[in-house]
């Protein structure tokens, strides 16, 4: 197969199309969507990462704030997820306008959605400039899941979270079950 070269633009895919929450220091939320939005630490502590343009409304929210919640839509969402990426919130209340339901969190002001089966709290460990984006270091508080999409061990089972992801300019909507990490080891 011959290579091409390509001027790079997101060359590492897919991530999932993320919904980001934040407050106000009057407590008002707003809701941004990212497809930066990644796992750096995966235990002791669980760190994530989420990258934003430093132009956005949500971006000074979080810097101001120091919290924001990780939301992650299901496949069905796709036209609010697109459309909340759409709009600033400096202009709307996004919760009203997609008719999505804030739900409080446990450890941090920013609201959870309701609709969004998988929600993670996060306290922002440190920020840095990186390119067009400033990276925001979070330190998971607290995991939701809804029951009913958790496997017979209590964890998260990918199956059954209908899994919206972005790739390439692109929403997909998650393919089915391959294998288990290490499966090759038996």
């Amino acid at each position: 197969m011959q290579k091409v070269q390509i001027t790079p633009f997101r060359p590492i895919y897919p991530s999932p199309a993320a919904l980001i929450t934040s407050v106000d220091g009057d407590g008002k939320a707003n809701i941004v969507t990212l497809g930066e939005c990644f796992n750096i630490s995966i235990a002791r502590p669980v760190i994530v990462g989420i990258a934003i343009r430093t132009a956005t409304y949500s971006h000074g929210l979080i810097r101001r704030q120091g919290e924001f919640t990780i939301n992650l839509p299901t496949a069905d969402l796709l036209e609010k997820v697109d459309g909340i990426g759409s709009v600033s919130g400096r202009d709307c209340d996004k919760f009203e306008r997609f008719g999505l339901t804030p739900l409080p969190a446990r450890q941090v002001a920013p609201p959870l959605i309701a609709e969004c089966p998988l929600n993670v709290e996060c306290k922002v460990l440190g920020e840095q400039e990186v390119g067009d984006h400033q990276l925001f270091l979070g330190q998971v508080l607290v995991e939701h899941v809804d029951a009913d999409r958790l496997d017979e061990a209590g964890k998260p089972d990918p199956r059954k979270l209908d899994m919206l992801i972005y790739a390439a300019n692109n929403y997909f909507a998650a393919g089915g079950w391959l294998g288990t990490h290490g499966f090759t080891r038996r």
